[in-house]
């Protein structure tokens, strides 16, 4: 089980990211968890660089995936409820909202990003789940505007450490979810979803789509109502939250 396996912390590095993946080509791809407590490079989706203060959370499971990459696939979402399910340990009344593909807002502010790189080595699929929290701070970052656990009332005691210990118990069981009630995981990420219902623009930077967010595929993909009534599956890109002019 992936709660079970062994946490190493490291002081600095460069990201627990680069850590996992370098065991993992190695053939070192049993479960474990690689946790920094100040990265050098972090980085998040598209190659974006993750702003890395210490007091924050910087955390990657590696662990193989039986399944291989289809079930792979599946854990982005597994990975964003279980963020929530552990921030809403620390903060129990948090409106924490998933912004597809795989990041968790309060009232539009990012508060934890998550990075699902996968590769094969020796025959066995991997998953490097990186995530990163913010715990006790909440960087500056030109793209979007970011809280912090504490700012949203946890107590100015909360350590990575205690974020981590609950996110290990809910990341194992929504990964179980994942592998076997696919639909029931994608029931529970909808109940929380960013923006369902409304006016949104989605997909690459270079095809961008605007229309209503109908609600995911049955593989995870955005279902995207067109302005002609026509509907589009989304699967890779962003979203981003259209304005209504009164």
């Amino acid at each position: 089980m992936i709660r079970t396996a062994p946490v190493y912390w490291y002081d600095e590095i460069d990201s627990t990211s680069e850590e996992a993946k370098r065991r993992a080509r190695t053939g070192e791809t049993s479960p474990v968890w690689i946790a920094a407590r100040q990265q050098t490079s972090g980085k998040g989706r598209l190659g974006r660089k993750w702003v890395s203060p210490t007091g924050n959370l910087f955390v990657t499971v590696l662990f193989p995936e039986p399944g291989g990459l289809s079930v792979a696939g599946r854990i982005p979402f597994a990975a964003a409820l279980a963020v929530r399910d552990a921030c809403c340990v620390a903060v129990p009344d948090l409106n924490a909202k998933l912004k597809w593909p795989n990041d968790i807002r309060i009232d539009g502010a990012k508060i934890c990003g998550i990075l699902t790189e996968t590769g094969e080595t020796n025959g066995v699929v991997w998953i490097a789940l990186g995530m990163g929290v913010n715990v006790q701070h909440a960087p500056e970052v030109s793209e979007q505007n970011s809280t912090s656990l504490v700012e949203q009332g946890a107590p100015q005691a909360l350590t990575p450490e205690l974020v981590l210990d609950d996110l290990r118990q809910c990341l194992d069981q929504r990964v179980d979810q994942a592998r076997n009630r696919f639909d029931q995981l994608l029931d529970d990420w909808q109940r929380h979803a960013e923006g369902l219902g409304q006016m949104i623009e989605a997909g690459p930077q270079d095809r961008r789509l605007r229309g209503v967010f109908e609600g995911l595929a049955d593989d995870g993909g955005l279902n995207l109502r067109l302005p002609d009534g026509t509907r589009q599956t989304i699967r890779a890109g962003d979203i981003d939250l259209v304005r209504q002019v009164d």
